[in-house]
């Protein structure tokens, strides 16, 4: 059946506008990672696009030197965060990071990606759906839209800035933090900017010439020499 009959009004409306109208699950119904991970291939089709579809915004392209100080949102539950949400997050905190540090002044990296599908049994709540439906009857659903699978630790966002905007990217983190469901941390991190290497150590390297800037990041040289020199 394509049609659904209002008796309220006694009109024809279409089965597909009926679960259109349908809102939005909270995100209570899909916070738990209970199955495997379910990916889009060729077997799950017609899963829907992400919501977020940008990850890096601000100055992006600075080089290393320029931003020292980072912070991150760190989950400390293991739980599934929607696209949605994660969305959310990224235009809330790069609002506040706009405001406090101004445009050119920081680069966020969102660092959860939502590549998990999960799937929804649509049922019609209206009047007359009980011919229409079949409860729990062939109840595997359809591909609803996408989520991250973050574990205790995983890094949410990353913000690196001045040390003289520490106070604002703090305040951006904790505005993120209400658009994601269960617990989460803002960690300070004692390295220089998104490198893997410590304030001190980034500083030695590049002074010894070990460490050589290259773009966001920096290239370790190794100190021992190419093999071919020792012969």
């Amino acid at each position: 059946l394509n049609y659904c009959v209002h008796q309220a009004h006694l009109l024809w409306i279409p089965l597909s506008q009926l679960l259109s109208a349908m809102g939005r699950r909270p995100a209570k119904c899909y916070r738990y990672c209970k199955n495997k991970p379910f990916i889009k291939s060729r077997y799950c089709r017609g899963v829907p696009d992400s919501k977020i579809r940008i990850y890096d915004v601000g100055r992006k392209a600075a080089p290393c030197a320029d931003f020292p100080f980072v912070v991150h949102l760190v989950s400390d539950e293991r739980e599934q965060i929607s696209s949605n949400a994660l969305e959310a997050a990224r235009i809330a905190a790069n609002k506040c990071l706009t405001k406090f540090c101004g445009r050119e002044g920081f680069h966020m990296r969102m660092r959860a990606h939502p590549y998990h599908v999960i799937r929804i049994n649509k049922m019609l709540s209206c009047a007359g759906a009980d011919r229409l439906q079949t409860g729990m009857r062939h109840a595997y659903g359809k591909p609803d839209s996408v989520v991250a699978r973050v574990k205790i630790g995983h890094v949410l966002i990353s913000v690196r800035s001045r040390d003289v905007n520490k106070a604002g990217c703090i305040e951006a983190m904790r505005r993120a933090k209400f658009k994601f469901p269960g617990r989460q941390k803002i960690v300070l991190s004692r390295k220089w900017g998104f490198t893997k290497w410590n304030r001190e150590e980034y500083a030695e390297g590049l002074a010894a010439g070990w460490l050589k800037s290259d773009g966001v990041g920096v290239q370790y040289i190794p100190r021992h020499g190419p093999w071919t020199l020792s012969q």
